[in-house]
C-alpha cells in the first residue's frame, strides 16, 4: 500500500527514526483540507510508541480536515545544513502515515497531554503539571495518530560519512 523509498541507500533504520521523532519538538502536520487541497500546518508534538499526539483548539481547519479524512502524514526535518559550495543540502527526516482521531476517553486524554507536559518541561513538578493540566482540560482537544507507516532519509553524502 506504501511506496518503497526509491533510493534505498539513504533509508533510515526504524531504530533511527524512533529516534528522531522523539528527541525532536516540532513536524508538520498534512491533511485533506478545503476544497482537496492539502493543508499542511507545523505542531508540537509527543511520540509514544507507535502513535503520536498534539493537542489544539477543538475547531478549525485542521480539526474539519481530521474528522473529513482521518488519514494523515507527518513530517519531521531532524537536520538540514545547506552546503552552499556543493549546492547541496546535508539532510535527515523522517514522515509518517496515520490515521488520526480525536480522543474522547478522559483516562487517555489524561495520559497524552502528562506525556506532552514532560516532554516539554521535563524539569517541572508533577505537582505542578498536575494544576497546569487541571486548570486547561476541559477546553482540551487532543489528537491521537496512530502510525501506518514510517520512513527516514538522509542525503547520501551523510550516509558516506557513516561508511568512512
Amino acid at each position: 500500500m506504501f511506496r518503497g523509498m526509491r533510493r534505498r541507500r539513504q533509508q533510515l533504520p526504524q531504530a533511527e527514526c524512533v529516534e528522531i521523532l522523539s528527541r525532536n519538538t516540532s513536524g508538520v502536520l498534512a491533511v485533506l483540507g478545503d476544497g482537496g487541497y492539502p493543508y499542511a500546518v507545523p505542531l508540537s508534538y509527543v511520540y509514544d510508541g507507535n502513535v503520536l499526539y498534539f493537542h489544539c483548539a477543538k475547531s478549525g481547519h485542521k480539526m474539519d480536515a481530521i474528522k473529513s479524512c482521518d488519514k494523515v502524514s507527518f513530517c519531521v526535518v531532524d537536520q538540514d545544513n545547506v552546503v552552499p559550495q556543493e549546492y547541496t543540502t546535508y539532510f535527515r527526516s523522517v514522515i509518517l502515515f496515520g490515521r488520526a482521531s480525536i480522543l474522547d476517553n478522559n483516562e487517555e486524554m489524561q495520559y497524552a497531554i502528562e506525556k506532552l507536559a514532560i516532554k516539554y518541561y521535563p524539569t517541572d513538578s508533577k505537582e505542578n503539571r498536575d494544576i497546569a493540566v487541571k486548570k486547561e482540560f476541559a477546553a482540551m482537544c487532543i489528537v491521537k495518530i496512530d502510525i501506518d507507516h514510517m520512513t527516514g532519509k538522509e542525503s547520501i553524502e551523510l550516509v558516506k560519512s557513516k561508511n568512512m
